[in-house]
């Protein structure tokens, strides 16, 4: 049962304010198509703030709150969580419209035609649904799980602003995929819509999770999410980065770790 309070209060309006990257990712996405470059520098400033948090906020309150064997036994299972996880994303992924090769990440191929039948229409579009969640739900939980491990704001904000720039690309660049298969604005709103609803209730699950647990599980708990958004990155967002941005957005990822680390130190 959950237990009313600032802590909960603030829980809910973090998640509601990183799940707004989602509908303004998607409008971006309806009624423009940004430079890709752009939109590398993005991901690679949300990957710089993920970094930071998940090494300086999340392993380092695991650690204290736990001991050595909770916290690398949590990150290494959020690891292999997500491994899985995404396998079984791009097996589902595959069996819709498989990417061609030399089609750079968030480059829509004009000369690749849309699903051919309604089965394959909804494949892709569970794919794309399900590997926004995999990326998001997690990382919306981290919030609610650092909001929870700390009195001070410091580890939420970081949290936040870190999932808000990692949820912005995703939807925009899948958005303008989505619109490339036929899918209406009607269709591409209530899908993304109910992705920011579960990665709200999300922030509210790792919140109430971690209240009351005794330390080793709240320290496996931080680690997983830390393991999670690791895995992640390394799969996702630093790969995605470069290939469309270049080795400029290198840049652009210690600007995000350094702002995240003043955020964190500084913050509350």
């Amino acid at each position: 049962m959950m237990e009313d309070g600032p802590g909960l209060g603030r829980a809910v309006a973090f998640g509601l304010m990183a799940s707004a990257a989602f509908p303004i990712g998607v409008l971006i996405g309806l009624f423009w198509t940004p430079p890709r470059k752009i939109v590398a520098a993005v991901i690679a400033f949300g990957a710089g703030v993920l970094v930071c948090a998940l090494s300086f906020e999340l392993m380092e309150e695991a650690f204290e709150t736990g001991t050595t064997l909770s916290t690398v036994a949590g990150f290494m299972l959020g690891a292999l969580i997500y491994v899985v996880l995404d396998q079984i994303t791009d097996r589902m992924a595959a069996k819709s419209s498989p990417k061609r090769e030399g089609t750079e990440p968030f480059q829509v191929d004009e000369d690749a035609p849309p699903p051919k039948t309604d089965e394959q229409a909804t494949v892709s579009g569970i794919a794309v649904l399900m590997g926004t969640a995999l990326d998001g739900i997690p990382e919306n939980a981290a919030i609610g799980v650092g909001i929870a491990a700390e009195e001070g704001p410091g580890l939420g904000i970081v949290l936040l602003g870190a999932v808000f720039l990692s949820n912005l690309p995703g939807a925009m660049s899948s958005t303008i995929g989505m619109k490339h298969e036929g899918r209406s604005a009607t269709y591409i709103l209530t899908a993304w819509g109910i992705v920011a609803l579960a990665c709200v209730a999300s922030v509210i699950l790792g919140f109430e999770l971690l209240a009351g647990m005794p330390d080793a599980f709240q320290s496996a708990l931080l680690a997983l999410a830390a393991g999670g958004i690791l895995a992640m990155l390394s799969d996702t967002m630093f790969p995605d980065a470069f290939r469309t941005g270049g080795p400029w957005v290198a840049m652009s990822t210690a600007s995000g770790f350094a702002l995240a680390f003043l955020l964190s130190r500084y913050a509350g």
